[in-house]
């Protein structure tokens, strides 16, 4: 095991981690050595192509986790923060947050990159691996064919967590693991979360046109990869529309629809993760990457910032 940059945090290949079954319980443990804190996952396999997991960490310095997967047919994974914050950083730079109180769902064929959890903070998340013949059997070959596109690793959505799954991943954590029923138990409440997490993204006509097709995605995956490129200095909404022959209206939906978010709202997000990496790995002063991502005004960056991360640029950057 070797150390990463930052002194005292640590990086460790998740072949390193212990797997262990527990039959009484009807799972896997998957369990983090005991000299770097605490961390498990349980892992509960409910049905050929649907997996649970109940993860928890607490690491007692900065933790990386890398990992390489492969798969024949793509996999959907949601899931829940129930406390804490993580992210995953793949190999090819692009990130992933994993926040308290909100719902992740990604989608991949093959993924390498690494997990990451911060020291002493605690972390506890539920997740549901899904294959496609699952989705089919439930939602039906044509509907299900959305969440499945052939993507190293796809952001299909990001939002807060209905109220009615936070009242099922209760149940779920309160779940006597060795009772004869738990596995009936356990499958009840995670169809109930996925019902409430999925269905939103099973109705298009909500969001005011009736067909999210090939054309569409393309449409929103350029949009992105325009705002990516300007962030500095992004195009207006109606701007952006022109360029790609759209009407406003139709832009936002379609950012609403594969992104969870605003065109504004991705620009943010785009600046936030360039500005924390900036004030992670160099010295430069706060106004100053205010300015390399695009704010006229140091205040209103630092704003922006402490609302975004929950820690002002200032206690970043004076950790590096």
């Amino acid at each position: 095991m070797s150390e990463t940059r930052r002194t005292g945090s640590k990086r460790l290949h998740s072949d390193e981690l212990s797997l262990q079954p527990l039959p009484q319980q009807h799972c896997l443990r998957q369990s983090l050595p005991d000299q770097l804190g605490e961390g498990r996952s349980l892992i509960f396999q409910l049905d050929p192509d649907l997996s649970y997991i109940e993860t928890t960490y607490q690491p007692i310095s900065d933790l990386a986790i890398t990992s390489k997967m492969d798969f024949v047919e793509p996999r959907l994974v949601v899931t829940l923060g129930i406390t804490g914050h993580s992210r995953f950083i793949g190999s090819d730079g692009h990130e992933l947050r994993f926040s308290e109180g909100h719902t992740t769902i990604t989608s991949f064929d093959s993924t390498k990159g690494e997990r990451q959890y911060q020291a002493n903070k605690p972390v506890k998340q539920l997740r549901c691996s899904i294959g496609k013949p699952w989705m089919d059997r439930y939602l039906g070959e044509n509907e299900s064919e959305f969440f499945f596109r052939k993507h190293a690793l796809a952001l299909i959505s990001c939002r807060p967590t209905a109220s009615q799954s936070l009242t099922a991943a209760r149940h779920l954590l309160s779940c006597k693991l060795d009772g004869p029923m738990a596995p009936l138990f356990l499958n009840g409440h995670v169809m109930t979360i996925l019902a409430n997490e999925l269905s939103g993204l099973c109705l298009p006509e909500k969001f005011g046109y009736s067909r999210f097709d090939a054309s569409s995605r393309s449409l929103a995956d350029k949009a992105r990869e325009i705002l990516e490129q300007q962030y500095k200095e992004p195009p207006s909404l109606e701007n952006l529309a022109k360029t790609l022959g759209i009407s406003p209206f139709k832009l936002k939906n379609l950012f609403q629809h594969y992104f969870s978010n605003t065109p504004h709202g991705l620009v943010t997000e785009i600046r936030m993760q360039h500005a924390h990496r900036a004030l992670t790995l160099t010295r430069q002063p706060v106004s100053l990457v205010a300015e390399m991502v695009g704010y006229k005004h140091a205040s209103n960056f630092s704003l922006a910032f402490s609302k975004y991360f929950g820690v002002s640029p200032r206690q970043i950057s004076k950790k590096t």
